[in-house]
C-alpha cells in the first residue's frame, strides 16, 4: 500500500498463515518506521510464517540505486519476529551507509577540478558542415547535491559520470570516474 509523503510501498504476504488486518498494519508500521534517510526504500516486502512452533518474518528492501536488503529472524511469536527482523535490517541500513560514507567518501585530494571554457567556434561554411547524427537522447533531471553525494552516487552507480547541480555553487556539474580510480569535477563556466 503507498502512503502519504513518499513512504514506501508495503506488500504483506504470509506462508502457511492468513494475514489479518492487525498483522499487516503492525508490519507497515514496523517499516514505516525506518527512518533513514539513506538507501531510500523504494518498496519493501514483509513475508510471515508460520511452521509448527516457529513463527518467523523475513523483510526484503528494495532502495533507491538498485540497492537490496534483506534480512530474517525466528522466534516462538509472530509479532517478537517482526520486532526482531526490522531491528536488524535497520542495523544492516545502518552498516551499509556507514560502510559506503566510509570507504567511499573523497579526500579533498582526490577531486580534480577542471574549469571547462565554453568555446565560441567559427563559423562553418554550410558545405563543409557534417552533421553527426545523434543516436540517443537521455533527459535527467538536476538534483542539487553536494559534491561528496555526488561522489558517493557516482561510486554506487554503474554509470561513469553524474551529471548535478552543485548545492554549494548552484551550478551544473559533472563528476566522472578517472582511469586512476579517482575522481574528476568538471565546473563549466561562462567566458
Amino acid at each position: 500500500m503507498q502512503t502519504a509523503h513518499n513512504q514506501p510501498t508495503v506488500k504483506v504476504t504470509g506462508r502457511h498463515l492468513a494475514i489479518t488486518d492487525a498483522i499487516s498494519d503492525y508490519a507497515t508500521r514496523k517499516i514505516e518506521g525506518l527512518h533513514l534517510d539513506y538507501p531510500k526504500i523504494i518498496e519493501a516486502h514483509v513475508i510471515v510464517g508460520v511452521e509448527k512452533h516457529r513463527h518467523w518474518a523475513e523483510i526484503v528492501l528494495v532502495c533507491s540505486n538498485h540497492i537490496t536488503i534483506e534480512a530474517c529472524e525466528e522466534t516462538d511469536d509472530l509479532y517478537a519476529a517482526l520486532d526482531a527482523v526490522s531491528d536488524k535490517i535497520a542495523r544492516r541500513m545502518r552498516k551499509y551507509k556507514t560502510r559506503l560514507l566510509r570507504r567511499h567518501r573523497p579526500r579533498k585530494e582526490d577531486i580534480r577540478h577542471i574549469e571547462e571554457k565554453i568555446l565560441n567556434p567559427e563559423p562553418v561554411e554550410k558545405e563543409e558542415h557534417h552533421e553527426h547524427p545523434v543516436v540517443r537522447t537521455e533527459r535527467i533531471s538536476l538534483k542539487p547535491m553536494f559534491i561528496d553525494e555526488a561522489v558517493l552516487q557516482l561510486e554506487i552507480s554503474p554509470r561513469e559520470f553524474i551529471v548535478f547541480m552543485n548545492a554549494r555553487s548552484s551550478r551544473v556539474s559533472v563528476i566522472y570516474r578517472r582511469k586512476t580510480g579517482d575522481f574528476g569535477l568538471i565546473e563549466p563556466s561562462l567566458g
